[in-house]
C-alpha cells in the first residue's frame, strides 16, 4: 500500500474516496478516527492508501479533479 493523499479536511477525503471507488480503485483511509483523540482541532491529517499497482491511475484521477495530495 502507498500513501496517495494526506489531508485534514474530511470532505476532501470523502470526495477522493468516492472518485477512486467510482473508477474501481480500492482505497483504504487511515487515521480517520484520530479526531476522537485530538478533539476537533483538525491538526492530525488522515491518509488515503492505494495499492502500488493503482498509484499512477489514482494520482491522475485526483489531479484531474483538482485535489491537492498534501504530500
Amino acid at each position: 500500500m502507498r500513501e496517495l493523499l494526506r489531508t485534514t479536511d474530511p470532505t476532501v477525503m470523502a470526495f477522493a474516496t468516492a472518485l477512486l471507488r467510482g473508477e474501481g480503485i480500492d482505497c483504504f483511509p487511515l487515521d480517520h478516527n484520530m479526531s476522537v483523540l485530538q478533539g476537533s482541532l483538525g491538526v492530525l491529517p488522515s491518509r488515503l492508501m492505494v495499492r502500488e499497482a493503482d498509484l499512477a491511475d489514482a494520482v491522475a484521477i485526483l489531479e484531474d479533479n483538482g485535489i491537492d495530495r498534501g504530500l
